[in-house]
């Protein structure tokens, strides 16, 4: 063979690896599952704010539908905690997330969630969180609290702690030293059971919590009433990781939107967190981000303040 056969011969292989590389790397591997199948399903996660058993239910439920109208799998999970879903999305280990107004607020500015779709009650995309007492506890007023057991929903609750806990300072009356205990109940039909059930003396929660325990409770109504309501919040959201594929964000958001339009999906919305609709929109949350500038709250850890 000569010099120039065997250049030829070089030239023509390099440019086939090179060809061959480029190839290979735009070339999804083999090994990694496309996000959606039955064996790399959407991981879908729930925030723990009502009754566990329906949270499960209902996620499961939706999801079923959801694979219906998307041709996604998807598998469902209750988290243990508001900051359990927010670190599951940073960490990849979750694609969307069911998370309440300051958890989304957290995660955006934490993780650079997106906002895909804001939950709709009776119509509207704001709610209240509201100061609720014992009917015949003798408390009549915010000042009546003082040197009483109090019960929050969860440190990263805006209806059940960040709202109600800047009414209360507003006023005057610094929880720290206000209460004689505050504790966390872990969710909003928590904090209304321990004030029916008498662990604590008064509580906060969202404004439609007496009403979401009513059909195991039904003189829950006579036995607890209201102090006093926070300024509206922003509903609760349904948010995805940044990096989820364009195309499965516009599956999503399609997909619930239908959902919520349909009267069966409807019916399971409202099961699972009293939810009659689904709206765009992220500017809503601009009063959640000033409340926690204002009580100091750290946005990476909402335990501790700046």
């Amino acid at each position: 063979m000569s010099f120039l056969q065997f250049s030829i011969l070089f030239r023509s292989g390099c440019l086939f690896l090179a060809i061959l590389f480029q190839v290979v790397g735009m070339l999804r591997p083999v090994s990694a599952e496309i996000l959606g199948t039955s064996r790399n399903p959407v991981q879908m996660m729930f925030v723990p704010s009502g009754d566990a058993q329906v949270i499960v239910k209902g996620g499961q439920e939706v999801a079923e539908l959801l694979q219906n109208e998307t041709g996604l799998h998807f598998k469902t999970s209750e988290a243990t905690s508001y900051a359990a879903v927010i670190e599951a999305m940073g960490a990849g280990k979750v694609d969307i997330g069911w998370l309440a107004t300051f958890s989304y607020v957290l995660a955006k500015d934490k993780y650079d969630v997106e906002l895909l779709l804001v939950v709709q009650r009776f119509g509207s995309p704001f709610y209240r969180g509201q100061i609720m007492v014992r009917t015949d506890s003798g408390i009549n007023s915010l000042d009546n609290l003082q040197g009483k057991r109090f019960a929050f929903v969860d440190p990263a609750s805006t209806s059940g702690h960040l709202y109600p806990k800047t009414l209360l300072l507003s006023k005057g009356l610094d929880p720290k030293t206000f209460f004689s205990k505050t504790i966390f109940a872990g969710s909003h039909n928590a904090v209304v059971l321990s004030i029916y059930k008498g662990e604590v003396d008064g509580g906060a929660a969202y404004d439609g919590s007496r009403a979401a325990v009513a059909k195991s409770y039904p003189d829950v109504f006579e036995k607890i009433k209201v102090l006093a309501y926070t300024k509206e919040i922003p509903n609760d959201t349904v948010s995805v990781r940044k990096e989820l594929p364009e195309g499965v964000k516009v599956k999503l958001r399609n997909g619930l939107k239908k959902i919520s339009d349909s009267p069966k999906g409807s019916k399971v919305l409202k099961r699972l967190y009293g939810i009659s609709g689904l709206m765009d929109l992220d500017g809503l949350f601009d009063p959640v981000r000033e409340a926690g500038r204002l009580l100091g709250l750290n946005l990476e850890n909402p335990n501790v303040k700046n």
